[in-house]
């Protein structure tokens, strides 16, 4: 064994038999391997259709007798903190190792495939030794979640093809699920909301707006009505109209979505900071930059909010509450959310 653990990284959304490839080198050259499962803690949603714990199912049953040798953790996000990210996974490696008694002079390297720009991350770990693995020819896990939500009977055959026995099992128990139905609701709508930019000359980029306001220990919060995200929270915003600066943009959406009747003087007096968040994949919608501002009142009786518009309800969420409930956020809302408050 040239290793005494190996760490892969990826999100597996879902595990195919090229992860499988990976991860059976990864057990033939080392003890053990530390898997860690990506984009841990968000919600379900078409790029993310599976949460951490059922992703390490779908690991374990393929790996089969292997599966001892695994040790498998769940890893969070970080869009707009890279550092935060890597100071992550170094934790969770330092966490799986300590807890299984190694020493401290213990060989680690990680394993994956640099095959393009997706593969930056593998450069991020100096400290560990590369191994990269050779491309195996497989559908890519977003070819199959396309064939998935697409519901066409070519398409499973060509999953069942692409993904280890116990995994198609799993998608086919999936798919008579209500959690499926509504994603393949999304997965449409997404896909028409897509098709009507492709005759744009140039490929489109929506620009949106999105108030943080917090009240007396808590956060304004919305329950999207509609596709994408329909259920989930989401902060007050929305797209900016022609003639609208950003700030007024943000005022006249935070009044449609909540109706919150503070006078708008007494809304830019409580601006406290606003950022330009753009992940390129912070919305499925596509590409999409949002401004959101941080409104802040320290104490008061909160004020009373109620949704319209398209947002199906307004909610005064107690902070500490808002910030356990990452998986019922949309989009990077809550990444969001941790900014403002410091903790991102």
């Amino acid at each position: 064994m040239r290793f005494d653990y190996l760490v892969f990284i990826g999100r597996f959304e879902p595990f195919h038999n090229g992860h499988l490839a990976v991860l059976r080198q990864a057990l033939n050259i080392a003890r053990r391997v530390i898997v860690l499962v990506g984009s841990a803690g968000k919600p379900r949603s078409t790029r993310n259709p599976w949460n951490a714990n059922e992703r390490e199912v779908m690991i374990r049953a393929a790996a089969g007798a292997d599966a001892e040798r695994l040790r498998i953790q769940p890893l969070a996000d970080h869009l707009y903190n890279e550092a935060a990210w890597i100071g992550a996974v170094q934790r969770q490696v330092a966490g799986a190792i300590v807890a299984d008694g190694a020493g401290e002079n213990v060989r680690t390297g990680l394993i994956g495939r640099d095959k393009d720009a997706s593969g930056y991350y593998l450069h991020e770990f100096p400290q560990w030794e590369l191994c990269n693995v050779q491309h195996c020819e497989v559908l890519s896990a977003t070819e199959i979640r396309e064939h998935l939500f697409s519901a066409d009977e070519g398409g499973r055959l060509l999953i069942r093809a692409n993904v280890p026995a116990p995994v198609a099992a799993m998608l086919d128990a999936f798919r008579r699920t209500p959690g499926y139905a509504q994603l393949v609701r999304e997965f449409t709508f997404l896909r028409n909301y897509r098709k009507a930019w492709e005759s744009a000359p140039y490929p489109p980029t929506f620009v949106t707006v999105d108030a943080v306001v917090v009240h007396s220990g808590h956060v304004l919060l919305v329950r999207r009505g509609a596709e994408p995200g329909k259920g989930l929270f989401a902060l007050p915003g929305g797209f900016v109209g022609q003639q609208e600066t950003l700030l007024d943009a943000c005022l006249r959406e935070l009044r449609e979505e909540t109706r919150l009747k503070l006078p708008a003087p007494v809304l830019k007096g409580s601006l406290k900071g606003e950022r330009v968040f753009d992940h390129p994949d912070r919305s499925q919608r596509g590409r999409t930059i949002t401004h959101a501002f941080h409104f802040d009142f320290a104490g008061g009786e909160l004020p009373p909010v109620r949704g319209a518009d398209d947002a199906a309800k307004a909610h005064w969420l107690p902070l500490a509450e808002a910030l356990n409930l990452e998986e019922q956020f949309f989009e990077d809302h809550h990444h969001i959310l941790q900014h403002f408050l410091g903790m991102s």
